[in-house]
């Protein structure tokens, strides 16, 4: 059993581990699509700027009054776009003319500031904006730049790629192909807004002179930029648009905080995706998608309920075999105890009836008055011998379930009256007097019991009073007849040594007698108390010991009323 719940639940771990890794495998993917969804729309914005847009001022191809005449080329100044340009994603749009000088469409010289200053900008932001320039000087060349452009970006992932990744991951090849088709889609989705803008912002009549490039986001320098190049009339121009790297950063991470809470994104300079499974198509940005949640597992599981029951069946099975175990030895050890107690008890009276028959029929006794001694040291022997015979067969017809009881309605005086004389008597024969004490409201209540079986119990009660309190000072037993609720009680005290609370654990066990001097020199083999309270409970009533009774000992009776 053990080891079908090791393999059972290393099989569950496994299972559920699998189960949380493909889960995890599919939110990355998810925030990937999610991030490469949003950069795609910036890479398609940036994109779509004309390459005149990269001056402050860009001079009208035509323009026209309101008479709908036609004013001289050169003379209408647009301000470009990017002059008022607002996005927490873009620090600064930069150009390189062919020579290496360095220029942006936030920065007016001249009399251009003056008019940019008077109508479209403020001298706060130039100024911030020539800081910016300033410090991306200090980070970036057009040759690093150019550099960065001319080499190759990232693309598809070859089966050759799929096929060695999945080999050093230990992954399946149907694994690692779903995966690159899902960097394939995402790829091409970006390439789509990107070439696409691209094809838009050519003029309508492009000449023929202008060569436009799409735009890529590389790193250079420690900063990453969106950057293309422009050929006209054989001269080449870099531009593009400083990326603010943090800002787009936080916003990526915050987009996916749902599904990665402990996600970062690092620079992949010049890393070509043969993991395409952590990178992003839109930036050569990797996502590092921090460590999985501790696995939770649920005992309300089907594998951990069937292993439960299973235990608990087992357990069960154990304990009722040892139940069984300790029945048998219990029942030996009773058994062993009966005999034992059985026959010590039979040897004395039976030794005695031999020792006196014999001198009798002898003829060794010719004293009359010793021959009635000895004559009823022989009728109280067999008194004895057929009390011990009594209760041992009384006890072992309960034992066995067939003691039959004849139920019968009788009041309590004269149950009393049928038992008092025989009770007694007995008490009488060790010099000890029975006290019968009830109210007559009491004693004319009616029980439905059985006599027979009440007075064997009585009987029981009171004998063991003579047994054991038979050196008390106050020699008189009492009978106390009462009433409670649905019960009469029949209470036997005597004013002997009483009973300890260790032996109390045990006084109704059979073959078990109290401890005490007086104990040890007292008749019988220990079962007037145990068949006492099975014959009480079998009329469904009880027998128990008054602890309340600090002066000697006090049964309790109690019988159902009629």
């Amino acid at each position: 059993m053990a080891w079908i719940t090791v393999t059972a639940l290393r099989s569950f771990r496994a299972e559920a581990q699998a189960r949380q890794q493909a889960a995890f495998e599919e939110n990355i993917q998810l925030a990937l699509w999610r991030m490469d969804s949003f950069l795609a729309d910036l890479l398609a914005q940036e994109g779509s700027h004309l390459y005149f847009y990269y001056t402050t001022f860009y001079k009208a191809e035509s323009a026209y009054t309101r008479m709908f005449e036609e004013i001289k080329q050169g003379e209408i100044l647009i301000p470009s776009p990017l002059l008022t340009q607002v996005s927490p994603y873009i620090l600064l749009h930069f150009q390189f003319d062919p020579h290496g000088n360095l220029s942006s469409p936030q920065i007016p010289a001249g009399n251009m500031r003056d008019l940019a200053e008077a109508r479209y900008t403020t001298s706060e932001k130039i100024d911030k904006a020539a800081e910016r320039l300033k410090e991306f000087c200090t980070k970036i060349t057009r040759d690093a730049l150019l550099a960065a452009l001319v080499r190759p970006g990232p693309q598809p992932v070859s089966s050759t790629d799929i096929r060695i990744t999945a080999q050093a991951d230990g992954a399946s090849s149907l694994q690692r192909q779903r995966i690159a088709n899902e960097w394939q889609a995402r790829y091409q989705n970006v390439q789509q807004a990107t070439s696409s803008t691209t094809r838009h912002n050519i003029p309508v009549q492009p000449s023929s002179n202008l060569r436009l490039d799409a735009i890529r986001p590389v790193w250079a320098g420690g900063a990453l930029v969106l950057a293309r190049q422009v050929s006209i009339n054989g001269e080449n121009y870099i531009q593009g648009s400083w990326l603010n790297w943090t800002a787009l950063k936080s916003s990526l991470l915050a987009g996916v905080k749902d599904l990665l809470q402990e996600a970062d994104l690092q620079m992949a300079e010049n890393e070509q995706p043969v993991k395409p499974s952590r990178m992003l198509a839109a930036l050569p940005v990797k996502l590092v998608p921090g460590s999985m949640e501790p696995q939770k597992i649920r005992l309300t599981t089907p594998v951990f309920l069937s292993l439960g029951i299973a235990w608990v069946c087992v357990m069960l099975s154990a304990l009722a075999a040892v139940l069984l175990l300790k029945g048998t030895v219990s029942l030996g050890e009773r058994r062993g105890a009966f005999v034992s107690a059985v026959t010590h008890e039979l040897r004395s009276p039976l030794t005695t009836f031999r020792l006196y028959t014999e001198m009798l029929a002898e003829g060794m006794i010719q004293d009359e008055e010793k021959r009635q001694s000895y004559l009823k040291t022989l009728c109280a022997e067999a008194d004895r011998l057929s009390r011990l015979v009594e209760n041992v067969l009384s006890y072992a017809r309960l034992e066995q379930g067939s003691a039959t009881n004849r139920i019968e309605t009788v009041t309590l005086q004269e149950l009393l009256n049928n038992a008092g004389s025989r009770l007694a008597e007995r008490a009488e024969k060790t010099n000890m007097k029975l006290l019968v004490e009830g109210e007559e409201s009491d004693l004319s209540v009616a029980v439905r019991t059985d006599t027979s079986a009440v007075e064997q119990i009585l009987f029981n009660l009171v004998e063991n009073a003579c047994k054991y309190a038979a050196s008390a000072s106050d020699r008189s037993i009492h009978l106390q007849v009462s009433c409670e609720k649905k019960f009469a009680l029949l209470r036997v005290r005597d004013h002997g040594p009483g009973i300890s609370k260790s032996d109390a654990r045990h006084l109704f066990h059979p073959f078990r007698k109290p401890g005490g001097a007086s104990s040890r020199s007292a008749q019988g083999v220990g079962l007037g108390l145990a068949l006492s309270r099975s014959l009480a409970c079998q009329l469904g009533g009880n027998l128990r010991l008054d602890k309340s009774v600090r002066d000697g000992a006090c049964f309790a009776l109690s019988l159902p009323l009629a």
